[in-house]
């Protein structure tokens, strides 16, 4: 399967791409410098490599690590709801979460690659991502999917059945952009699948009230991300033919923001009910990302691409706020059985 994804993607991505989808425009952004403009000094830890193998490193996006900590969380939370709902020990909970930073890295990683691939001749016509390695022919397609071919082959050493198929997920992704406006509802799916698959492996069961509560959670919660991410963009978006829920909802982009944030509070809280969890959850977990949300709206400029870039950061945060509650949830039920 993965030698016939590769394939497919390396003659696809040898055809030359033209878009023609132009959508209505909404109101620009300010203009700024921006964040992700080329500059003399490599970001860490670009410069700790030879100046010849860093466009393979930034092709992963190894010095911007918020994509990473954001497929993290929902393996995270999944596999300490588990925990808590079973007594797992704390050694093998230790050793599951450890598995997976690694294999959410190694999936961000290939979905980086892939994403590249695709949208290379887009990536050139937009500011924010014309200097990334294929879009500025540092690197060279058929070497982009070598690279991705040996990621796929690490990920069948490291990872399960099941994150193995998560990362053919995010080979769709970035195909939807161009046929429809709803891009992020397929991540939010792709992202968040982790959840699933960390509760099953800890548990052995399927509790389908929970999951459903809980991926309702962090499927508004990546719609609610993603969208900020996308606004950076919309200007360069709409002349390129790209499709986006920001470039959809235009002025109405901050109630499809709040909407999603209510809805990622609430089914946070509703898996939490239906899990029977305690005090630390709802308090820290819940409060504390009701908190983070309330502070999010009320500093995000959505015109501006720095202020968006930045609370697309701030996401990464917020996903330590819902794992304290859990993982204090978690140790407190430990200590009473011990007790």
């Amino acid at each position: 399967m993965a030698l016939l994804l590769g394939t497919t993607i390396y003659v696809y991505g040898l055809r030359s791409r033209k878009v023609r989808s132009k959508p209505r425009l909404p109101p620009g952004p300010k203009t700024v410098p921006h964040h992700e403009k080329q500059t003399p000094a490599p970001k860490f830890p670009l410069g700790l490599v030879p100046a010849a193998y860093r466009p393979y490193l930034e092709l992963i996006r190894l010095e911007k690590p918020t994509g990473t900590i954001l497929m993290f969380w929902p393996f995270a939370w999944g596999l300490t709801m588990a925990a808590f709902t079973t007594d797992l020990p704390l050694r093998a909970y230790a050793v599951n979460l450890g598995k997976a930073l690694v294999g959410a890295f190694l999936l961000r990683s290939s979905a980086c690659t892939i994403n590249d691939i695709f949208d290379r001749d887009l990536d050139a016509g937009v500011e924010r991502t014309r200097n990334r390695p294929l879009a500025s022919g540092r690197v060279s397609v058929r070497a982009a999917s070598l690279y991705l071919m040996l990621q796929y082959a690490l990920g069948l050493v490291f990872l399960c059945a099941t994150e193995q198929g998560m990362a053919y997920r995010f080979a769709i992704y970035p195909l939807l952009k161009r046929i429809t406006h709803w891009p992020q509802a397929w991540l939010g799916f792709a992202m968040n699948f982790g959840f699933i698959t960390a509760w099953i492996s800890v548990s052995g069961t399927v509790n389908y009230p929970v999951l459903a509560a809980a991926m309702t959670s962090c499927w508004c919660w990546t719609m609610l991300y993603d969208t900020i991410y996308a606004c950076q963009d919309i200007q360069d978006d709409v002349k390129m033919g790209v499709r986006s829920t920001a470039i959809l909802f235009g002025t109405w982009i901050r109630p499809l923001l709040v909407a999603c944030g209510l809805t990622f509070a609430l089914a946070l809280a509703g898996a939490g009910l239906l899990n029977g969890q305690g005090t630390p959850y709802f308090v820290v977990s819940v409060g504390g990302t009701t908190l983070h949300l309330v502070w999010q709206f009320c500093t995000v400029d959505l015109r501006v691409p720095a202020s968006c870039w930045q609370n697309f950061n701030r996401n990464g945060q917020l996903g330590w706020i819902v794992w304290g509650g859990l993982a204090l949830d978690y140790l407190f039920s430990l200590h009473r059985q011990q007790a």
